[in-house]
């Protein structure tokens, strides 16, 4: 199992400084939460839905680009994704003068199509994810484009995990955090990164019922070539499962969770009344995972909460709390 050294995260911080934002950690005072977590619980947030492209998906983007020679530059890249990889890989394209050619599902949010477009991006459609990845690799073959991948490989942890590092060095004390799971990606990087850091501190990750491919691949013993994904966290919805996140989270995650769609839909609700943000339901899953099955077990607890992004407009976010 290989997870990126913490001297190789501090320099990927410095790698993509003047690009992405150094997101904040703020302390969570919201009505509803506190009023449901047990006396003497501490909670902070770290507000990755302020990133550049609304979700944390920038940092890895961008650290995999930067590493492109010339050569690769030039001929520019793919990814396939169901919104904020495109956007995120549209981004880090635009930053250091590539061409980017995202291919996403004909269902995809037109709020997050269009944030490709304006960011540079062709897009393409594919009917589902066998089609996406075929298109993809079409790509890689005809055009010479570089697949950037949406949660594997160590370029894309170096890239997650500079998230951990900002956040222990924010608060150097914490007991646990929680993170959004989808392929893995983002959780592989943030545990490697605490882990190294503060070796005291709970890293647990949090899936949507409708879609637990990785307590799955971990039942399994291997990870899922296919998942079946039905819930309203699409950004969570990965229809499979790869060895290199999977083994770190194998290794460092202490444990997964889950949570119900119902109970994403009330803390989006409780989210825009108690903080005035306007969240998508994988955002809400930490907060949600932390009210409701993690409640007992980090009462009195110093807790983290990755709120992972936002690109939701707001249409679909009624229509989803209705």
């Amino acid at each position: 199992m290989k997870y990126p050294p913490i001297e190789s995260v501090i320099e990927t911080s410095k790698r993509i400084a003047d690009h992405v934002i150094r997101t904040p950690t703020v302390p969570y005072y919201g009505l509803t939460g506190l009023d449901t977590l047990l006396p003497d619980t501490k909670v902070w947030l770290k507000m990755e839905l302020t990133q550049r492209t609304g979700s944390f998906k920038a940092r890895g983007a961008l650290n995999v680009l930067m590493h492109l020679d010339e050569a690769r530059r030039a001929n520019g890249v793919t990814a396939f994704s169901a919104g904020n990889h495109a956007i995120a890989t549209a981004f880090a394209a635009r930053v250091i003068g590539t061409s980017a050619r995202v291919v996403m599902p004909k269902t995809a949010n037109p709020y997050r199509v269009a944030c490709c477009k304006a960011l540079g991006a062709d897009v393409e459609f594919g009917e589902d994810i066998s089609e996406l990845i075929s298109i993809v690799n079409n790509l890689q073959r005809d055009e010479g484009r570089t697949m950037v991948h949406p949660f594997e490989g160590q370029h894309t942890f170096e890239g997650t995990a500079t998230i951990g590092l900002e956040l222990c060095n924010d608060i150097p004390d914490l007991d646990a955090v929680i993170v959004p799971v989808g392929g893995g990606g983002l959780i592989a990087g943030i545990a490697a990164a605490v882990k190294q850091l503060n070796s005291n501190c709970l890293v647990f990750g949090v899936e949507p019922e409708g879609a637990q491919g990785m307590s799955q691949s971990l039942k399994n013993g291997a990870p899922l070539d296919q998942v079946s994904v039905n819930t309203i966290a699409d950004s969570l919805g990965a229809p499979m499962h790869l060895p290199e996140s999977y083994a770190i989270v194998e290794s460092l995650v202490d444990d997964l969770v889950t949570v119900s769609d119902d109970q994403l839909r009330s803390v989006m609700r409780s989210m825009l009344t108690d903080l005035n943000l306007c969240v998508e339901p994988a955002c809400a899953s930490a907060m949600t995972a932390l009210l409701h099955p993690l409640r007992e077990r980090l009462g009195g607890k110093r807790v983290a909460i990755i709120l992972c992004g936002s690109n939701i407009d707001l249409n679909t976010f009624n229509r989803i709390v209705e």
